[in-house]
């Protein structure tokens, strides 16, 4: 987020809520998914694509979405907290897409050997499909929306920042003029006295000459 105007410290608190929300999430899932099963038995494992969506579904309508949908949603909020954790705002959404989703099946691959060795369950395939899926389509349907959202929070911030004040542009300090205006600004005047000309100020033991041979009493009272 740094570098699309958001600052640095917006950029490391909004990293730092998704990896927060992502590990309480994977919290929640290790604690949901490693109990031990209340059933005393255990089924084999199911290894052939779609075999247990066809189960399920052959047990009715409203027990398949109970239990497809518990798997479906169980990963899904990591199609979101994925890119939150990582913070990138520009990804094109096919890399982040292939990003999340790989991330994801590496997770839900390593949730199915952890249920197969510490609570008695056995590998699904269509579990590991259903869990892709909930990610994917968390990606698709809320990632680039939100996004753009965060896109134009950092715009609108952008704009609306104050500009550099004209302390910060010369070190000489407020209200004073740049340096290089300064330096081709008017000569300086004293009150009551005029400016001289060109010659006379190139050539001051000239001038003084000058002065000395027209008004000579006036000149040597004043020195007096």
């Amino acid at each position: 987020m740094q570098r699309h105007g958001c600052g640095a410290r917006a950029a490391f608190r909004f990293r730092a809520t998704g990896l927060v929300l992502l590990l309480a999430h994977l919290l929640y899932v290790a604690w949901t998914a490693l109990r031990p099963p209340t059933l005393p038995w255990v089924t084999a494992a199911h290894l052939r694509p779609l075999a247990t969506i066809r189960a399920e579904l052959a047990l009715g309508l409203w027990p398949a979405v109970q239990h497809l949908g518990g798997a479906l949603l169980l990963l899904a909020p990591l199609g979101v907290l994925l890119p939150w954790a990582a913070g990138r705002l520009e990804a094109p959404l096919l890399a982040s897409l292939t990003r999340t989703v790989f991330t994801g099946v590496m997770v839900s691959l390593g949730l199915a050997l952890l249920q197969t060795n510490l609570s008695g369950r056995t590998l699904d395939v269509d579990s590991l499909a259903l869990h892709t899926l909930g990610i994917a389509l968390t990606h698709l349907a809320l990632v680039p929306v939100l996004r753009g959202g965060l896109r134009r929070l950092c715009e609108q911030a952008r704009r609306s920042s104050p500009g550099v004040p004209a302390s910060s542009r010369d070190p000489r300090g407020p209200g004073l003029p740049p340096a290089e205006e300064a330096s081709q600004g008017a000569a300086l005047r004293i009150p009551g006295v005029g400016t001289a000309p060109w010659a006379d100020v190139s050539s001051p033991s000239w001038a003084y000459g000058r002065d000395i041979a027209r008004h000579p009493r006036r000149l040597t009272k004043e020195s007096s």
